[in-house]
């Protein structure tokens, strides 16, 4: 993901957490257990970390 642009990276983030999410809900997901669900959320939080700090982040 070195040369994909932020809005790419954010949006594919965003998918990766709603497709695992939506596979996780037939069992008993626990978030705060889930190694996925913690690399998604520091991906998420990478990406908010690099935008500019006058603009909102999607």
């Amino acid at each position: 993901m070195g040369t994909t642009p932020r809005r790419a990276r954010r949006h594919e983030t965003k998918a990766l957490l709603r497709a695992h999410l939506a596979a996780a809900t037939r069992y008993r997901h626990v978030t705060h257990h889930c190694p996925v669900c913690h690399r998604l959320q520091r991906l998420a939080m990478e990406h908010a970390a690099e935008e500019p700090a006058g603009r909102p982040a999607e």
